[in-house]
């Protein structure tokens, strides 16, 4: 998908750091799983890591996201920066992002360390509270499932 073109070129977002930009300041995506008959989409928090081009998430262990990633682990979400409606124009001012990459469930402990505090970083101005009240020792991360996006192709677009 990556030689795909928008239509109005005049739209596209092609420079890296505006793109790097968007994932900076959002705080949510909306993740698009294939597996089964009809596709599953969810909206989630996250956390990017842009060093290693990733998205991480936390959800839990068992459920609809973890059944559909097992049988296919390629996913397309989008990133939308809602600039606001333009009254009396029918139109919309965004910035937003289509993400297509593979999704899995990250088991090492090291990369789970890493992918929580990427997303309590990215969603809190100070994290510390969350990890300790929720994470006591390493065995506590036995009970938090984080997801690791591994992006593949970004396009953006903007009006």
């Amino acid at each position: 998908m990556g030689n795909y073109h928008l239509r109005k070129k005049e739209k596209e977002i092609t420079i890296k750091e505006e793109i790097d930009a968007i994932l900076k300041k959002g705080k949510y995506t909306t993740i698009g799983f294939v597996g089964d008959e009809y596709p599953y989409v969810v909206t989630l928090s996250y956390g990017y890591d842009q060093a290693n081009a990733r998205i991480y998430f936390h959800c839990a262990l068992k459920g609809q996201k973890i059944d559909y990633l097992t049988k296919n682990p390629n996913v397309c979400a989008t990133v939308i920066e809602d600039k606001g409606y333009v009254k009396d124009f029918c139109e919309h001012k965004y910035s937003s992002l289509i993400i297509r990459g593979s999704i899995r469930v990250v088991d090492e402990l090291n990369e789970k360390k890493h992918g929580l505090d990427i997303l309590l970083n990215h969603l809190e101005e100070n994290p510390d509270p969350i990890k300790a009240r929720n994470i006591k020792d390493d065995k506590s991360y036995n009970s938090v499932c984080i997801l690791c996006l591994d992006i593949h192709d970004i396009t953006g677009k903007q009006n």
